[in-house]
């Protein structure tokens, strides 16, 4: 159960750092102690449902993107890679490969 704690407590300091709010800002907004915050960050502690949602609202997101997958430096997603995701994910495995390798040529061609 830790780890779920932590990986938690990663999403919702992700999503805090995001939105350029300080730990003390996010404890005012969703009325918890910066103790609680800071506990809920590091991963010591759960949050029960309440507490999800006031995080959720206090941060603007949706209650699933502080269950979602962390993206290296928080960068936000982009709707262009979105797209080329979903239509990779529908190519069988053998044109899969052709355009991974199409990619890598292309990608050492620019150097």
């Amino acid at each position: 159960m830790s780890d779920l704690k932590k990986r938690f407590g990663r999403l919702v300091s992700a999503a805090r750092r995001a939105k350029g709010m300080t730990r003390q800002q996010l404890s005012e907004a969703a009325q918890l102690s910066i103790e609680m915050i800071s506990r809920i960050e590091n991963g010591r502690s759960g949050a029960r449902f309440e507490t999800v949602e006031r995080l959720a609202s206090a941060l603007a997101v949706d209650v699933s993107e502080l269950f979602g997958t962390p993206s290296k430096s928080d960068v936000p997603i982009r709707p262009a890679l979105v797209n080329v995701s979903a239509r990779l994910a529908r190519l069988s495995d053998k044109d899969l490969e052709w355009v991974d390798q199409l990619l890598d040529t292309a990608l050492r061609s620019r150097g």
